[in-house]
């Protein structure tokens, strides 16, 4: 259980080592994610199912444990969005492929909040570059999501390709890369 003192609002000293961390975090997360999506849930397709559904309930949990750290939900719009599409996003796939056993259907839905989150990953890097550094990774990694959808979403609609999970493993490794850049120039900035 994460305790209240943790969700505290960061102070302007203490919002950089807290981004460092975060940013770092969740360049291993999506490093991890991008390893397994391509090893075991390539080959063995429920684990492909897990993943596709675990990646975006983590941006759901992550967005909002990273606003509520910097001031809550209601003092960062662009997060708190993000949370409420990641969370539906999440409950989608699990609908999606509990109905339709369609993977075409559920790499679709991951295409759409691409875009969608790669968006509001681009207005909160813009709001946050005027009092964090390392914030230009996060800018680039959002305008690069949003084109990124477009591509997943023709592989989605494309009924002849076989898709698996790991169709969407070079849009996580992009970010990770991103994740991993912001955390270093956090660092560097030190």
């Amino acid at each position: 259980m994460i305790s209240t003192a943790a969700l505290a609002p960061a102070s302007a000293a203490s919002s950089s080592s807290w981004l460092k961390r975060y940013y770092g975090t969740r360049a291993l997360f999506s490093a991890a994610w991008v390893a397994l999506a391509y090893t075991i849930g390539k080959a063995q397709p429920t684990v492909g199912i897990a993943l596709l559904i675990i990646y975006p309930l983590w941006d759901c949990a992550a967005n909002g444990v990273d606003a509520a750290r910097n001031g809550g939900l209601r003092a960062n719009p662009s997060q708190a969005l993000n949370v409420i599409v990641s969370a539906i996003v999440t409950l989608a796939i699990v609908l999606t492929v509990a109905f339709s056993h369609d993977l075409h259907a559920a790499i679709g839905v991951i295409g759409i909040w691409a875009g969608l989150s790669g968006l509001l990953q681009l207005a909160t890097g813009i709001r946050r570059r005027r009092s964090v550094s390392g914030q230009w990774p996060q800018i680039l990694s959002g305008a690069q999501s949003s084109l990124a959808a477009a591509h997943i979403l023709m592989m989605a609609l494309s009924p002849l390709l076989i898709v698996s999970v790991a169709d969407v493993g070079l849009y996580a490794a992009f970010g990770a890369v991103y994740f991993a850049a912001s955390a270093a120039m956090l660092q560097l900035k030190r």
